[in-house]
């Protein structure tokens, strides 16, 4: 069953990462929010990298709790199972956005195509472009030729987070020891800051690198491991929810620019908060929840995070920021989001879910033959 705060969270990871893109893309300054909200809660919109750390820390604290269920120990994690499980969620529909990408950027259709920085790249860039996402070093390109595509450079963080499925069930099977798997993940705490201080003058660096998202995945395992523990119950649960939720309120308008070393892992920290109280039992009124906007979001925030960065790039095609008026801004912005929960949702009915739903299948039932 899923958990009705969870997907809420994750459909305000999902929102600040979409509003981030626009307003790079397109700018709120000229448009009606630019009279009505102070300049403080505008500059907000560009803090969308704190929702990534959102959904890593999710990740972190959803892979684990779900392999705690599945396996009852981390030492026990099937690594097999794990891989394939990974690879049927994963890599569908981003072997989908990666052939419209390059087939449209091969075209040179502006914004698909290697053009995005200093150097105009070639389309046989696209092999080792594409070729990083897909063996999880995306963002260590990134480091070395800096942005060079819009669409593609949005995976950044899907790199860390399938160099993490592939780490933890190795870790968890080499380590054994539940206090050594917690050992591991507070140096990667630690790590995080340490790294981050080293490189606060290239965001490609404090933001995109292994080691400056490791303590957010950490935070979330950590979280996950003490649920088992200790879950707390629905009033502590709705506390610590509210706490969590407040917490990653101020740090967001606090936003990230002077707070780079310390911002992420404390709003890591404030999004732990939140899932804790997240793994309360839920009190009967919770058990059949309403539908909601914002969790549908957050249930679909995958499909949108690959596809919304080419909705948008298609968007920029037809509209650009110059040609966009006063007026017509808002409304940019609602079709924006209108056009990517409709591509999301195509896209889960079509290629994700009976995709994954496949792989699995096979895979069960080639079990069921040996």
């Amino acid at each position: 069953m899923r958990n009705k705060h969870i997907d809420s969270l994750r459909g305000v990871a999902i929102l600040c990462v979409l509003v981030l893109h626009f307003t790079l893309a397109y700018g709120l300054k000229n448009s009606p929010l630019g009279d009505l909200l102070p300049a403080w809660l505008l500059r907000a919109a560009f803090q969308g990298n704190f929702g990534v750390t959102m959904f890593f820390t999710v990740s972190g604290y959803l892979i684990t709790s779900t392999s705690l269920r599945r396996w009852g120990d981390l030492s026990r994690i099937d690594i097999g199972t794990f891989y394939l499980y990974r690879f049927a969620r994963i890599m569908p529909c981003l072997l989908l956005a990666l052939a419209i990408i390059v087939v449209l950027g091969t075209f040179d259709v502006p914004f698909f195509s290697n053009s995005d920085g200093d150097v105009d790249r070639p389309a046989s860039y696209f092999f080792i472009a594409a070729g990083s996402v897909l063996t999880f070093w995306h963002n260590q390109l990134m480091q070395t030729a800096g942005y060079f595509n819009y669409c593609l450079n949005v995976y950044w963080s899907l790199s860390v987070e399938e160099v993490f499925y592939l780490l933890l069930p190795l870790s968890c099977l080499l380590l054994r020891r539940n206090w050594l798997i917690v050992l591991l993940c507070c140096a990667a705490i630690v790590a995080g800051p340490v790294y981050r201080s080293q490189h606060t003058d290239n965001e490609i660096f404090f933001m995109y690198g292994y080691l400056a998202c490791f303590d957010a995945i950490a935070i979330g395992c950590l979280t996950a491991m003490l649920a088992q523990l200790a879950a707390p119950n629905a009033l502590q649960g709705r506390i610590l929810r509210i706490m969590g939720g407040l917490a990653l309120a101020a740090l967001y308008l606090r936003g990230i620019d002077g707070h780079e070393v310390f911002g992420f892992t404390l709003v890591a920290l404030a999004s732990g908060v939140f899932l804790l109280g997240s793994s309360a039992e839920p009190v009967a009124a919770e058990r059949t929840p309403g539908k909601s906007l914002l969790r549908w979001f957050g249930r679909h925030s995958y499909e949108i995070y690959l596809f919304h960065i080419i909705v948008l790039a298609g968007m920029r095609n037809v509209m650009t920021k110059e040609s966009l008026g006063y007026a017509a801004r808002l409304p940019w912005l609602l079709l924006f989001l209108c056009l990517t929960a409709m591509v999301a949702a195509l896209v889960a009915r079509y290629v994700s879910e009976p995709a994954n739903a496949a792989l699995r299948r096979r895979s069960a039932s080639e079990r069921c033959v040996q």
